[in-house]
């Protein structure tokens, strides 16, 4: 299996650096999706194009075993790497290594296929090129609307983390990523002056008030082990130091750990909020934007892939990552089916460690293979367990 991977490299290394030099934003990955399905068609494989952009493929016959899916949209980020085959599209980049996804998939797609005409797999796996992760709730949640998963009883991922040396995979059971939502709470009031707060509705104080009190209010109202976090990133009202507004704005994220409190706290905020704004004789617009909720890894995917990365990379390949609070949406599939997504490894040893959405982002290259070689031999663990199984 590793010959053939190694086999593939340098097609797949070409594959990756024109992707990554032509990023396409959520939803309009058509150029994307066009070189995808070329590549694949090119190898004599059938690829299915989804609705707009995306598509995915089945390798092997027989019942279903297992998805494997790559995301494919990029950011409205400037890139800065200085790569020669860095961004041609201005304010566009692959700053959060969707190419690298992108590529692992469809390399791992070709060596499914080589070795399934050198020894028929016993069961099918579907590699899918998913669209808009980026884009809240996500292309995952129309990709599972559509049918794609229909059939597929599990389904891996993998994600790069700049902070895990290449040639290393991070993993964890539970919980990998947080749920996260959008806030935008609107306050209106008849505004006046600043001696006569009493005879209007004090708006920058009441502002200020949820500010400070909707994150305490809830972490008393949800379990403290469910990881629910209100952070703000904007607040903003009145345009003199002597006047009280008329119209302020508060706005944030909650992120939470645990998917049932993810659940829950949509009521509860909207009460939290409406509660605590009461005293203040103001109006209140909540807009509570749902996410994604948090991406929940199965224990028996997760050991797939760790047998896998130890088997192929040796017994210290395997690291224990942390949760993130960051959100991914592969979380509707693995709402849907069981399933696991792994942190690839993408930082030099000994070199710079980024972080992702900068512009300077800049993987290791050979993590590319390591990504290939670890989900190739993980889909080959599940057909051969599927096919021992019927």
């Amino acid at each position: 299996m590793a010959a053939v991977c190694r086999e593939l490299s340098d097609r797949v290394h070409a594959f990756r650096e024109d992707i990554h030099a032509h990023p396409e934003l959520s939803f309009q990955e058509f150029r994307t999706t066009d070189q995808i399905v070329a590549a694949l068609e090119a190898e004599g494989l059938e690829p299915v194009r989804m609705e707009g952009t995306g598509a995915y493929v089945d390798l092997g016959t027989g019942p279903f075993a297992l998805g494997l899916r790559g995301d494919i949209d990029a950011l409205p980020v400037l890139e800065e790497t200085g790569l020669p085959y860095a961004s041609r599209t201005e304010g566009r980049a692959h700053a959060c290594g969707h190419d690298i996804h992108t590529s692992v998939m469809f390399g791992t797609a070709l060596a499914l296929a080589r070795l399934d005409r050198l020894s028929p797999l016993p069961a099918r796996v579907r590699v899918i090129f998913q669209p808009a992760e980026e884009k809240i709730p996500g292309g995952a949640k129309r990709v599972v609307a559509s049918g794609v998963l229909d059939g597929v009883p599990a389904v891996l991922a993998c994600h790069c983390d700049p902070r895990i040396d290449v040639g290393q995979v991070g993993t964890r059971i539970g919980a990998i990523t947080s749920a996260a939502d959008t806030i935008r709470i609107e306050l209106t009031g008849r505004g006046g002056h600043t001696s006569r707060p009493q005879l209007t509705e004090d708006l920058v104080q009441a502002l200020s008030f949820l500010a400070a009190n909707v994150p305490a209010v809830l972490a008393r109202r949800i379990d403290a082990r469910s990881g629910v976090s209100v952070v703000w990133g904007q607040i903003s009202a009145g345009s003199a130091p002597n006047q009280i507004p008329s119209h302020g704005v508060l706005a944030g994220t909650m992120r939470c750990l645990d998917a049932e409190a993810w659940e829950a706290s949509g009521d509860l905020l909207d009460m939290v909020v409406r509660q605590l704004a009461t005293p203040f004789d103001v109006d209140v617009s909540l807009d509570h934007v749902r996410g994604v909720p948090p991406v929940v890894n199965a224990e028996q995917q997760t050991l797939l892939i760790e047998e896998a990365a130890r088997a192929q990379l040796g017994s210290q390949a395997v690291v224990l990552t942390p949760q993130s609070m960051g959100g991914e949406d592969f979380a509707w599939m693995t709402k849907e089916v069981s399933g696991s997504m792994f942190r690839l490894g993408t930082r030099t040893p000994g070199g710079e460690t980024y972080d992702l959405h900068r512009g300077d982002y800049t993987p290791d290259p050979r993590a590319l293979d390591i990504g290939i070689e670890v989900m190739t031999a993980a889909a080959l663990r599940a057909a051969f367990t599927a096919s021992a199984g019927q």
